[in-house]
């Protein structure tokens, strides 16, 4: 019965999954074309088309690895380790999958690898005026 109820939460998931990456390459395709067109250079500082490029240049960034996440868990479902903590192995909270169903790695582990990002950062120096 457990592994019945598991198959109908994956079979959920991996729905979204599919849903999301179309929308996720949706908004790609759109920026994408955005990106493409001419822009006209103004030598003035603070120009808008150049500052609506570099944000959409970003959030082209963002999406990209969104949707590697997106790929990477829809792999994950193909070879039947969905739902598994890459790092411990342990199974990944159910509710952690509902809010976010690319996780590919626990609370627990997730919290570690932030704190050590954290660590590995190099501390901010003061601006000198």
């Amino acid at each position: 019965m457990a592994q019945e109820i598991r198959n109908q939460f994956v079979a959920k998931e991996a729905k979204r999954l599919k849903e999301e990456q179309v929308q996720v390459q949706e908004e790609l395709r759109h920026l994408r074309e955005l990106m493409q067109a001419e822009v006209d250079v103004e030598p003035d500082e603070g120009d808008a088309e150049i500052f609506e490029r570099e944000k959409n240049a970003a959030l082209i960034s963002v999406l990209d690895r969104r949707l590697s996440d997106i790929e990477a868990a829809m792999r994950a479902i193909d070879k039947g380790k969905y739902g598994i903590c890459t790092r411990c192995g342990k199974p990944i909270e159910v509710e952690r999958l509902e809010i976010k169903p690319d996780a590919s790695m626990c609370v627990s582990c997730q919290g570690e690898m932030e704190r050590l990002a954290r660590r590995n950062r190099p501390a901010s120096r003061p601006i000198e005026w």
